[in-house]
């Protein structure tokens, strides 16, 4: 694969548009312009107009996003890995702070873990995410998230990963599409979400267990 942190002379040239770029690349604009303000690995030039215009580089670089996700790999991983081989680049997200909050989404569907991964990363969290029990044991020892987030129709049973992960002394968000509350929160967990979940209930859910909402956050001393 050529464009990937070399000199490649010319290649840097901004020249295609983002339409020319997803007929090439079989994907939908819609979802180019999500990576680049989702992640901000891959951030064409923009004509005085606005338009986005991409060069011959960056076409490969998104090449490599499309090999990746056609492999298996979420977004996320993929953009993290792009990152990597251009010596840096950006995935949006940190906290203005710079304190980095470790979210573990446990999830069955990809398609739902893409757009929970969004939410939260929209947030400034750092997003790992596992498809089943064995990931998501491996990615809580490695990782240690601040908040665990199990979807409970998880390949392998995922009442008994809240159980796991209680017991261990992580907080736990549990959801799912079957009304489990109550055995969700005999399990350890912190709360429970019915699925679909509403976005804004989900990110407001979140803060309030990590203790970043003006629900849970210390009231100032009054100035005196």
């Amino acid at each position: 694969m050529t464009g990937l942190g070399e000199d490649s002379g010319l290649g840097d040239r901004p020249i295609y548009s983002i339409g020319a770029v997803a007929g090439m690349l079989g994907i939908e604009s819609a979802t180019l312009r999500a990576w680049e303000e989702r992640y901000g690995v891959v951030v064409p030039t923009r004509s005085q107009g606005g338009q986005r215009i991409y060069s011959r580089d960056e076409l490969e670089q998104l090449r490599f996003l499309v090999d990746e996700l056609e492999g298996g790999a979420t977004a996320a991983d993929a953009h993290r890995l792009l990152a990597g081989r251009l010596g840096g680049g950006s995935l949006r997200g940190p906290d203005p702070d710079g304190v980095t909050i470790v979210v573990l989404l446990a999830e069955r569907d990809r398609y739902a873990a893409e757009l929970l991964e969004y939410f939260l990363r929209t947030e400034g969290y750092d997003v790992c995410v596992a498809f089943d029990l064995p990931v998501a044991d491996q990615l809580f020892a490695d990782r240690q998230p601040e908040l665990s987030i199990v979807d409970l129709m998880i390949s392998g049973g995922g009442l008994e990963l809240c159980r796991r992960l209680a017991r261990d002394g992580a907080t736990v968000l549990a959801m799912s599409a079957l009304d489990l509350a109550d055995a969700a929160l005999a399990a350890g967990a912190s709360a429970f979400l019915p699925k679909p979940v509403v976005p804004l209930e989900f990110v407001s859910t979140v803060r309030d267990l990590l203790g970043s909402s003006a629900l849970t956050r210390p009231a100032r001393e009054p100035v005196s």
